[in-house]
């Protein structure tokens, strides 16, 4: 006889239960994967940005590519050149934010992962202070990549996401 407890439902658990939910309900929308307003999208991953919102987005209009910071990383250049010579977006829009995590650590992050693990990352942390500076390295970062032949519409962006200004754009350009 088995006396063990019953298991206790993961957060996996109620995401796969509400994936069951969505897909009793769910109708194709019958669009490619090609995106409708051809823009690919480079975000933080911040779980407080609901970017669909804040830009006015609807489902199928971009790619969005997201990751600690939004930093263009030799990953992001990988999904950026396949959303463009593979699925047709010419626009690129960078999208960081005030209040971003990576502004809180330093490189001294990746040494400590080292020591910690006794392997060191193969990557830069990509930490950063000046938010708006870090949006320019990203575009330029774009604009040079020899990979993408659709540099010339490169917008970046940060997000203002303090309190009086929640979801506000400041335009890098």
């Amino acid at each position: 006889m088995s006396t063990s407890a019953p298991r206790t439902a993961t957060v996996t658990d109620r995401l796969v239960e509400a994936n069951r939910a969505y897909a009793a309900r769910f109708t194709d929308p019958g669009m490619g994967a090609r995106p409708v307003l051809r823009v690919a999208d480079v975000a933080c991953m911040d779980a407080r940005l609901d970017l669909h919102a804040a830009l006015g987005l609807e489902l199928g209009d971009c790619h969005t590519i997201r990751n600690a910071g939004g930093v263009v990383t030799d990953d992001t250049i990988r999904s950026l050149t396949i959303s463009q010579r593979a699925l047709g977006t010419r626009s690129v829009a960078l999208i960081h934010h005030t209040g971003c995590g990576l502004q809180t650590l330093t490189e001294d992050f990746r040494h400590e992962l080292e020591l910690e693990v006794g392997q060191r990352p193969a990557r830069a942390v990509e930490a950063f202070r000046d938010v708006d500076q870090d949006v320019r390295q990203s575009m330029q970062r774009v604009r040079t990549s020899p990979f993408l032949p659709h540099t010339d519409d490169v917008r970046g962006s940060v997000l203002l996401t303090r309190e009086c200004t929640q979801g506000r754009i400041s335009s890098i350009v």
